[in-house]
Formats: C-alpha cells, structure tokens, sequence
C-alpha cells in the first residue's frame, strides 16, 4: 500500500504506516503536495515502483472550509479547493491509467454535500458535485477496459476536516445530530465500504456511489 500525505503530516502518517506494518503488510509514504501536477504524476511512478503495479486506487483526499458568504472566500482560497478536491484525481487518474490493468477499480470519496450542498461550503459542495459525475462518467469510459469506477458520498464524519475548519464552532456543537442516529460517523466505520468496492467479489458495481451518512442525505 502507499500512502500520500502533506508533509505536515508526517508524523500522523508514520503512525498509519508503522499500524500497516505491524499487519504484516507492505507500506511505502508518499508525502508531497497534491496541488501540483509534477507531483501528482511523481506520486503514481513511485507507487507504481515500490508496490510493482497498481491495481487499487483510492481517492480520498480532500480540502473543506466553511465560508458563510461566497464574499468571505478569496480567489486565492478557491483555487486551493479546486487543486486539492478536483484538478489532483485528475492528474492522478491520468498518470495510473496506463499502469492499471483489467480488473482494476477506481474508488472516489463524494459527500451528502454533492446532493444537498449547505449554505456555508458553497466551493466544496461544488467540487463534491463533480467527484459524483466523474464517477458516473469515468466508469462507463472505463467499463469496456474493466476498470471500475465508484464513489463513496460521506455524510457527518468526525475528522480533522471539521475542526480545522470544515464547520463552524457552533455547528461543531451539533454536528451529526441531525442524522436519523443522532451522531457523526467515525472514520473507521467506512473503511470496510471501500473494502468491498475494490474487491474482486464487487465485479458487477461500476459507476455507483454508496452513501455513508447515518441515515441521511443521499444516495
């Protein structure tokens, strides 16, 4: 498995690292800044390199910030969410097709925000929007050549996302409240939707998003 984190992130991510290989697994770290296509392209290569092939790719990263007017957000901010939640899968998408052979699966992460968008994430709604659609269009390009193509739409999660400003502190208040129960999500109770959907026994799921949020949102 390789991961990619941002630099600052080094040390949560040998933690994740050191958690693999305490599995009995293969782990090779990645760090780099998504928002830059040499990089992105520099990413697969040493993914391609160190775990001899790529089969599996899981796109999950992602930038969120609450704005409560679309005149809080600078251009500067937008252009930051766009690189990160849209342009990055791009070039990285392109860069691992070549290397991903029939029976490969693409694994996208969308949110309840791409079907029913708050008010305060007016730029990452949108970009959660498109994850959605190059889901459904992906997969049908990629169908013929058997490669899958899925998403997972979040709903409330509890991550760093949200507290380092993803929500409001009064939304932090009650976040997940509102869902039929009653809490946020956990990060480890989606780990075994991605699981399924890159495994071989998921051979006819192509072009779907599964929804993970407690009951609300869609799908």
């Amino acid at each position: 498995m390789a991961i990619n984190y941002h630099p600052d992130e080094e040390p949560d991510a040998q933690e994740v690292i050191a958690l693999i290989k305490a599995a009995g697994r293969k782990a090779i770290a990645i760090p780099g800044d998504l928002r830059e296509e040499a990089f992105c392209t520099r990413l697969v290569a040493d993914a391609v390199q160190g775990l001899s092939g790529l089969d599996i790719l899981v796109s999950n990263a992602g930038r969120q910030q609450a704005h409560d007017s679309i005149l809080d957000i600078s251009t500067e901010q937008f252009d930051w969410m766009m690189k990160t939640n849209i342009y990055a899968p791009f070039w990285i998408i392109k860069a691992a097709l070549p290397h991903m052979p029939p029976g490969s699966t693409i694994i996208a992460t969308t949110s309840e925000q791409a079907y029913d968008p708050t008010p305060d994430l007016y730029d990452y709604a949108q970009t959660k929007a498109a994850t959605m659609n190059f889901v459904k269009s992906l997969a049908k390009q990629l169908g013929p050549k058997g490669i899958r193509v899925n998403g997972v739409a979040l709903g409330p999660i509890w991550a760093p996302l949200q507290v380092s400003g993803g929500a409001s502190q009064e939304k932090l208040k009650k976040f997940g409240g509102m869902t039929p129960l009653g809490r946020p999500g956990q990060p480890g109770e989606l780990g075994s939707i991605y699981v399924q959907l890159a495994a071989a026994d998921a051979s006819f799921a192509t072009g779907q998003v599964y929804g993970a949020a407690g009951g609300s949102g869609q799908p």
